[in-house]
């Protein structure tokens, strides 16, 4: 245990920031019961709001004590590092633009972070958070939440196991249809700066979902795109960003894949499905069904693998929380990377090494490919979908 930390001490709930997510906000109530679902932390300051007014209205309604309630990120930042009780990490729930500021603020004063995706609105933004991060030595979470799942870590694991031989085929698609219309023109909140460029960046859904995608689908394989080939759609007329993206992607380890995203696809809500296709086996997850996972041998029927409820030592076991049986879903995948993030953080209190398991969270480095990502993908669009290498993208 590190000098001058107790036994209680290092076993106390993990005192939280928050910025963004005040009212309206929709990803900020995910965030917060994420938080608290297994107990690890306790939601003592935020800034919630870019109106200062109603940023600490919002903080007083969780709670929040009115010292604590802040008009303002940097204010937060500023009052908090000069704390004896300060927070030990922030989560950052902000449109994108707003992530780099915000995160290059509290990774300078010493705090963990933990933020939302994507990363930053630009490739340079995110290598320069990914220096600070390696500079300053905090712990940095970046939620790509469906790596959370149960049966996604357990593919992960059977993959790395060699279960399925040698990779061909990853094929992902995360469909919806929320942007099908209009919506940002009627005042929706999510809709308005999820597709505005000042707030969103350079990509719409590629951003919003394509991100999503592209990360479960290398978090499970475990390849490493080398090239991509794109075309980048905007179907809904006079909108400004992208609602459609198409991509085709060549892996350094050979393997090839496709990778759709659209948020115009009618019948969909949350349709992200990812398959797997080795040697030996095939594997197919469906986020809208968390809780199984197809498994197929070459030559025989398929079967179903089923989470296995929490005890063993399984990945599945290790993200799951209730019995088999029980539906695990969207918050208990969240609440797994605030979970591992929570082990990471003790692990630091302590002075020990971390479970090897709680280091599956998404860090900088893959916000960093994220951003790479998009970088590749408008560029290859822009070319008339030719392909591109991602390891050429500089900006």
């Amino acid at each position: 245990m590190i000098s001058g930390t107790s036994a209680s001490e290092g076993k106390r709930r993990i005192r939280l920031g928050m910025v963004g997510g005040g009212p309206g906000a929709f990803i900020g109530a995910v965030h917060r019961i994420a938080a608290r679902m297994d107990d690890h932390y306790e939601l003592v300051a935020a800034a919630l709001s870019s109106d200062p007014a109603r940023s600490r209205a919002a903080a007083q309604d969780l709670h929040i004590v009115p010292d604590r309630a802040y008009g303002s990120y940097t204010e937060m930042a500023r009052a908090e590092a000069a704390r004896p009780d300060r927070i030990e990490a922030v989560a950052i729930v902000t449109p994108n633009n707003l992530h780099y500021p915000m995160a290059k603020t509290f990774l300078e004063a010493g705090f963990h972070v933990i933020c939302d995706k994507p990363l930053t609105t630009t490739l340079q933004e995110a290598l320069d958070l990914a220096a600070i991060v390696k500079r300053t030595g905090v712990i940095f979470g970046l939620t790509h939440n469906y790596t959370g799942y149960p049966m996604v870590r357990q593919a992960r694991q059977m993959i790395a196991d060699g279960v399925l031989g040698k990779i061909r085929l990853v094929q992902v698609e995360y469909a919806q249809d929320w942007l099908a219309t209009p919506l940002e023109n009627t005042g929706q909140k999510q809709a308005a700066w999820r597709t505005d460029p000042a707030q969103s960046g350079p990509g719409g859904s590629l951003g919003d979902i394509g991100t999503h995608a592209y990360n479960i689908a290398c978090f499970v394989s475990g390849l490493h795109c080398r090239e991509l080939a794109a075309d980048v759609s905007i179907f809904v007329p006079g909108r400004r960003l992208d609602d459609n993206v198409q991509l085709m992607l060549r892996f350094a380890e050979g393997a090839k894949g496709a990778l759709w995203a659209s948020q115009i696809a009618t019948g969909n809500a949350n349709n992200l499905r990812l398959r797997i296709y080795g040697e030996k086996v095939g594997l197919e997850w469906h986020q809208e069904e968390p809780n199984d996972l197809q498994f197929a041998k070459l030559g025989e029927a398929p079967e179903i693998l089923r989470r296995p409820g929490p005890g063993g030592d399984s990945p599945a076991a290790h993200a799951s929380r209730i019995p088999g049986g029980h539906p695990e879903g969207y918050l208990e995948a969240f609440a797994q990377l605030y979970t591992d993030l929570a082990e990471q953080i003790y692990a630091r209190r302590e002075g020990r090494s971390p479970s090897p398991q709680s280091l599956l969270v998404p860090n900088v480095d893959d916000g960093v490919e994220g951003m790479r990502f998009i970088a590749a993908t408008l560029e290859s669009s822009k070319r008339n979908a030719a392909w591109v290498n991602l390891h050429t993208i500089s900006q």
